[in-house]
């Protein structure tokens, strides 16, 4: 294998031609139009978010000679235009970064860390983006928060080394003294922002009796007290809005948050200038074991760190939170459990349909589709088509529910909805039937909510009169 020569590009100002219209080439268009690049999309079919950017749109196949001009090219469309696109910038020596298709690339992007005025980029050559992608994660946790004074300091010293003809070999420790001072001038924090010390016995569920009242926090004349040393906070189905504001206030006070996968990260760094290290668990890809993440909160807990631990949903909902406090009790470190908005709910209810209904049903079961053994177990407890049924994680098996619930009883032309993205701009909602569900096409790498029952007739009658239908989460 070839040794890949590291670079970083000045775009500024510079044609790029994107080939592909679809979520990865709009992935790539913000990091471009950041490098202040002249973009240019070409594709017949155009995600509406780049409709909405600020580049050039060509509504077409590539051709060619697209790339006269090109400083660097991104091909995000299938193999075979891939191909095509290489072999164009072959001839005219440009670089092509073929996403997730090294067969077609010249150029690999790694996993990228921006804090103030540093850039670190991660590479593993194009063999393996899941793991320069934690790698990613576990320097951006590493890098300090005072890297922007870091960087002051250094720039600083560097005119003092010009100035006074200060040798190479000496620049390098005196930078290192100047940084360590940064630390000794620095007044020890204040109790208000550390954490008090209290009885381990109180950990769990304490929401602080002590606070300010709901009408004065409201009018925004004292903040709401955050007395925990680890926040296991739900971030409820996806869109920011849906979290609590005690939720925000974790985030606004922590020095580490450990995220779910699902978590909107660009959303996150709105609300916290913490460390954040994605620790989530998604199907058939790299994951971090629940174990580390037991050692990462009690390690920085101990360390004297704020964490907060984001998960999405509720955190008591098929999230492991339990498991994670009873961790957190056992090591006794002070922990608080923030409620989220369940997806198990709130899916549903954005798409128009309602868990519970007068007439129709008086109560709903939730379920988990991730193991369909224990999906069959749940069943068990109730009637065929006695209550609707809400299953989680549930989208990937979704022939095998199918199969299992007509093979138990339930009327194959119960009502069914696939509901993925709640909330997001993504979203995306199917209404069939039970026997159905084997030959839906969803789309990938979006976690949905599966609805069975009655309830999912009364979408029909909101249809086209709800606010939901017109102003989305993600799309006013």
């Amino acid at each position: 294998m070839s040794v890949m020569f590291p670079a970083f590009l000045d775009l500024a100002g510079r044609k790029v031609v994107v080939v592909g219209g679809g979520p990865v080439a709009a992935g790539k268009i913000e990091a471009l139009l950041a490098a202040r690049a002249r973009v240019t999309v070409i594709a017949p079919n155009i995600r509406p978010e780049i409709d909405d950017a600020d580049v050039e749109i060509v509504r077409r196949e590539f051709v060619d000679s697209d790339l006269d001009g090109a400083w660097w090219v991104v091909a995000a469309a299938p193999p075979a235009v891939n191909r095509q696109v290489r072999e164009a910038a072959e001839r005219r020596r440009i670089f092509v970064n073929a996403v997730d298709d090294r067969e077609h690339a010249t150029a690999y992007l790694g996993g990228v860390v921006r804090r103030r005025g540093v850039t670190i980029a991660i590479s593993t050559d194009g063999r393996a983006p899941a793991l320069a992608g934690l790698l990613r994660e576990a320097f951006d946790a590493l890098l300090p928060r005072e890297i922007d004074e870091w960087l002051d300091a250094s720039d600083e010293a560097r005119r003092l080394w010009r100035r006074e003809g200060t040798p190479m070999d000496l620049r390098r420790p005196q930078l290192l003294e100047t940084l360590n001072s940064l630390y000794g001038k620095r007044r020890i924090p204040s109790p208000a922002r550390r954490e008090p010390q209290r009885d381990p016995s109180v950990s769990s569920l304490d929401l602080g009796r002590d606070d300010p009242e709901p009408a004065e926090r409201s009018r925004g004349e004292a903040p709401i007290p955050t007395r925990a040393t680890v926040a296991l906070v739900g971030a409820g189905p996806g869109h920011p809005d849906l979290w609590t504001r005690r939720a925000v206030a974790y985030l606004e006070q922590a020095d580490l948050v450990l995220y779910d996968a699902l978590v909107d990260a660009q959303a996150l760094r709105r609300f916290t200038n913490a460390q954040c290290f994605c620790v989530g668990k998604r199907a058939r890809r790299e994951s971090v074991r629940q174990e580390t993440i037991h050692r990462l909160m009690i390690r920085a807990a101990r360390a004297g760190k704020r964490v907060v631990r984001l998960k999405g949903g509720d955190p008591f909902v098929f999230g492991r939170g339990a498991e994670e406090a009873l961790a957190l009790a056992m090591a006794g470190i002070p922990f608080e459990v923030v409620p989220g908005v369940s997806a198990a709910i709130a899916a549903p209810e954005l798409a128009g349909i309602p868990v519970t209904h007068r007439g129709t049903a008086s109560g709903f079961l939730v379920l988990s589709g991730h193991a369909i053994d224990t999906f069959e177990r749940g069943l068990r407890a109730i009637q065929p088509n006695a209550v609707p049924l809400i299953v989680l994680m549930g989208v990937g098996s979704r022939a095998q529910l199918a199969e299992t619930l007509i093979g138990r009883g339930w009327r194959a032309a119960t009502p069914a909805a696939i509901i993925c993205g709640a909330s997001t701009p993504d979203e995306w909602v199917w209404t069939g039937s039970v026997s159905d569900l084997g030959q839906v096409d969803v789309p990938d790498g979006i976690a949905g909510v599966v609805v069975i029952g009655d309830v999912v007739r009364i979408r029909e009658s909101l249809a086209g009169t709800s606010a939901t239908e017109e102003v989305k989460y993600g799309r006013h």
